[in-house]
């Protein structure tokens, strides 16, 4: 039988034996043998040079394909742990995969590392490039390839073979006389991955993650197809760095964290008031959707959490409290503290006899959550123990899902513009391999999905595996004002915690039935959101948003009372101000509230005083307005409207 393999255009190649990848696309023609970097196989990415011995649908994969900066980015891996190996002999290699934008690799050395020694890897790694050795895959069986990794010194690697299944296929990448432990695939050889790299810091890593084993180095990198993609990313990289919401977060006075809090937040006043800005504006939002709030405890005996899934499925990310139950030193019940909130929604909808005429009903909380992150995982506000979300559920019925998706759909996307970004991305994470629930509840959630984006129209794809442990989610992404994606918005169908807290509703039949419910979130957590929308308007916020939305200052000492008076009409009108009248000079507090991003600066002097008016300078702006004091408080009152008040 002739080996048939079926091109993305339909068109059907034969062959009468075999054949590599590279033999395929010389078939095809030269050019696309020249360009070709892989090839994928039904789906999965594999080797030019391997052969294909199996009727199947293949695409050549080349510099332009979306796969191909994952192979980049893989062999750039490999060959910094080359470099770095031939430049500091004694070094053990562990493990490099792909992250987002880039790659690392994890080293085992006495000496430590410095980014004084960035430049000389680097140009060994160009070295490495240039020599264009081969990519060849190898197997090899597990003794053999124990002894040829401890033969080197390399225990790490070693340890890597001994712990993988019994019947894996253990296999290996020679570039030259260097050899790595990989599954694969990678480029045809060093020359394919060019020179597009950069080495960009050092970080310290547990061996596998865990504080117990020894601490290792870690060198990041990023690597791009060619030039002009690295310094994209580089001025991007340059650019979050000035718009790190640490750093702006400090400068501004919103908030701080401290290592006797590790993981919370102190808010500050200006960062409060930014806070419940945010937080009331969903309120009013969601109010206007048709949700009802409310308020969950805190602490919860385990056996709810264990009813529920959660301290099974979860409970490494839980905070834990023993507490005695008894005189005897064995009398201990524990209590945990709750990561999320929906088992306590379940609580309030089990009170009473739900009818399918209550139906839908939706449940909203801006709870607080607490979730046990590690702690070289904490980042900032993006990354936080202790976090509050706009977190909602909603019960429904089978029948209702499609509609109450779509309507989530609307509000979101509605929110997202109002708060000044579009939806990027969308994926649909189905179900991961530790989970409650059937396949056949797993498959109809997942096609309750499905069904939802089709009707909604929004593209999507998938991500497999991602789903929680109780159901699938559709995960919404936003693109930040520098092109970074944030997934903050979440949907998720779930048909097994109703079942497990015994949740049922009075059908039309009068018999009980399971209500379905669907956790979803708009923004996710607010304080990652914050943190997002800091970096965003990189602390130049919308009017509305803005923490101190204008300063009055005086020129004049003889003006003061008059910005007392400019002072009171503004905040009357609900407009956030503050009061300068400092004996500093004019320029200087225009200065020190423009550093603060302070929106409307209001200058008044004798002459304003004796008008009436005010002089308007507006942050960015050079230009000056001169108003009069009850036009600029209509005028700026409606320019402050947060966009859901508004005519």
């Amino acid at each position: 039988m002739p080996l048939r393999l079926t091109l993305p255009d339909g068109t059907v190649k034969e062959f009468s034996a075999s054949v590599t990848g590279l033999e395929l696309a010389a078939s095809i023609g030269k050019g696309l043998a020249a360009a070709a970097l892989a090839v994928k196989l039904d789906g999965e990415l594999r080797d030019l040079l391997r052969p294909i011995e199996k009727d199947a649908k293949v695409e050549i994969v080349t510099r332009k394909s979306p796969e191909a900066l994952e192979l980049i980015r893989h062999d750039t891996a490999h060959i910094l742990a080359e470099a770095v190996q031939e430049l500091f002999p004694g070094t053990q290699v562990t493990i490099g995969p792909n992250v987002e934008n880039g790659f690392y690799y994890d080293f085992a050395r006495a000496e430590p590392f410095s980014t004084d020694d960035f430049p000389k890897i680097e140009a060994k790694m160009r070295e490495i490039v240039a020599r264009d050795a081969p990519l060849v895959r190898e197997e090899w069986s597990r003794d053999e390839a124990i002894k040829f990794f401890e033969s080197k010194g390399e225990k790490y690697k070693a340890e890597l073979i001994r712990d993988l299944a019994a019947d894996q296929t253990i296999t290996t990448y020679a570039q030259g006389a260097w050899k790595d432990l990989c599954r694969g695939p990678h480029l045809p050889s060093t020359g394919k991955t060019g020179t597009s790299f950069k080495l960009l810091k050092l970080a310290g890593a547990y061996w596998r993650g865990d504080s117990n084993n020894a601490m290792l180095q870690r060198i990041y990198g990023t690597a791009w197809r060619d030039d002009k993609e690295l310094q994209a990313h580089l001025t991007m990289l340059d650019e979050a760095e000035k718009r790190d919401h640490r750093k702006i977060g400090k400068e501004l006075d919103l908030f701080h964290m401290q290592d006797e809090a590790a993981g919370s937040v102190f808010w500050h006043p200006k960062g409060w008031t930014l806070y419940r800005t945010l937080e009331n504006y969903v309120r009013r939002r969601i109010e206007k959707a048709g949700y009802v709030e409310v308020h969950t405890p805190q602490l919860f005996d385990s056996s709810l959490f264990k009813a529920s899934g959660h301290w099974d499925m979860y409970g490494d990310n839980m905070f834990k409290v023993a507490v005695k139950s008894g005189d005897a030193p064995e009398d201990v019940k524990w209590l945990g503290i709750k990561p999320m909130n929906c088992p306590g929604h379940v609580q309030i909808f089990k009170q009473g006899i739900t009818s399918y005429r209550d139906l839908p009903l939706r449940m909203a909380e801006f709870g607080n959550c607490h979730r046990n992150e590690a702690h070289g995982a904490m980042h900032g506000l993006i990354r936080v123990r202790q976090m509050v979300q706009d977190d909602a559920h909603i019960f429904c019925t089978e029948d209702q899902i499609q509609s109450e998706s779509l309507a989530f759909c609307e509000v979101l996307r509605s929110m997202y513009a109002e708060l000044g970004f579009d939806v990027a991305r969308v994926r649909l994470a189905d179900r991961p391999e530790k989970r409650t629930g059937s396949d056949e509840v797993w498959d109809k959630a997942e096609g309750a999905l499905h069904s939802a984006l089709k009707a909604a129209g929004l593209d999507y794809d998938m991500n497999s595996g991602d789903g929680a442990f109780y159901g699938p989610k559709i995960e919404f992404y936003l693109k930040d004002a520098i092109g970074r994606e944030w997934q903050c918005g979440t949907l998720q169908v779930d048909f097994n915690m109703p079942e497990r807290l015994d949740a049922s509703y009075v059908g039309e039949d009068g018999q009980k039935h399971r209500p379905v419910m669907l956790h979803r979130a708009i923004l996710g957590s607010l304080h990652r959101f914050l943190g997002v929308l800091i970096e965003h308007y990189a602390g130049k916020f919308p009017l509305w948003l803005s923490p101190v939305q204008a300063t009055i200052c005086t020129i004049t000492n003889d003006a003061e009372g008059y910005a007392q008076e400019v002072f009171d009409a503004l905040t009357a009108a609900g407009i956030r101000a503050k009061l300068d009248i400092r004996s500093e000079k004019i320029n200087a507090k225009i200065r020190d509230h423009s550093l603060q991003k302070v929106p409307l600066i209001l200058v008044v002097g004798k002459k304003e005083a004796e008008a009436k008016t005010v002089a308007l300078r507006r942050l960015g702006g050079e230009a000056q307005e001169i108003l009069g004091l009850e036009d600029a408080v209509k005028t700026l009152s409606a320019e402050a409207m947060p966009p859901d008040l508004r005519g």
